[in-house]
């Protein structure tokens, strides 16, 4: 149990650095996008702002070829009230003409530059949406394929624990609690019989010793009898007694 519970875990580390390098990768490509999308917008950003400005520009230039001016000095021609004041209205005229008529020429080539610059306002916004369309498709495709990915690496994980866990269903299994009983009695059993009990013995009283402790089973007091009076065998040195004892 503690050797499949150890490869589980070392399956969870594995697993836990898999996603942690998926997720770098999925981070990378993020800011790799990121990074795209800032640049298309600068470009859109200066455009728009370009086109902004033109298009104040030319509406200034407009509203100048709306002046009414020449009409007045038109209809104080007709009715003059000095041969100078004609001169100086018609010489004012000519002036207001051809002011109107360079302006209306500005006007013209503003409106021309506004188009141009409308028009590549909206190459670069059909490029920049474009462009969008096909990120975003690229962002969504590529999730999706992580997570599809993350999803059977869990998956193949749980597999994979399930066989260890199995492992360890076999062997519990094979566990027999008489068996194991046994086992251990035969491993650490220190004889088939109780010990004996201890029994008193009292050196100092033989007669309350004898008393107060019965055997169960009288053993028989033998009695030796004398020693024999040891002999001199041939070529042996011969004994001699002394006061009852023997020397050699």
């Amino acid at each position: 149990f503690s050797a499949e519970i150890d490869n589980v875990g070392q399956g969870h580390i594995q697993l836990a650095q898999t996603l942690r390098e998926e997720a770098k990768k999925m981070e990378e490509f993020r800011e790799k996008q990121k990074l795209h999308r800032k640049k298309i917008e600068l470009i859109m950003e200066a455009i728009h702002k370009n086109r902004n400005l033109q298009y104040k520009k030319t509406m200034e230039v407009k509203q100048m070829c709306c002046c009414s001016l020449p009409y007045g000095c038109s209809r104080s021609l007709i009715y003059p009230s000095s041969l100078s004041h004609f001169w100086q209205l018609f010489l004012k005229l000519a002036q207001t003409k051809s002011a109107l008529e360079d302006a209306d020429r500005g006007y013209q080539q503003n409106v021309s530059t506004l188009e141009k610059i409308r028009e590549e306002w909206q190459k670069e916004h059909i490029k920049a949406c474009e462009f969008f369309e096909t990120q975003e498709c690229e962002r969504i495709s590529y999730f999706r394929n992580a997570l599809w990915l993350h999803v059977n690496q869990l998956s193949q994980d749980c597999v994979q624990n399930d066989e260890k866990y199995e492992e360890i269903r076999k062997s519990l299994e094979m566990c027999s609690i008489e068996k194991d009983v046994d086992f251990f009695v035969n491993l650490r059993r220190t004889g088939s019989s109780a010990p004996a009990p201890v029994a008193y013995e009292n050196y100092y009283n033989a007669q309350r010793n004898a008393a107060s402790v019965r055997s169960p089973v009288s053993v028989p007091i033998s009695r030796r009898g004398p020693l024999p009076t040891p002999t001199s065998a041939p070529g042996e040195p011969d004994y001699a007694t002394i006061d009852g004892y023997s020397l050699i």
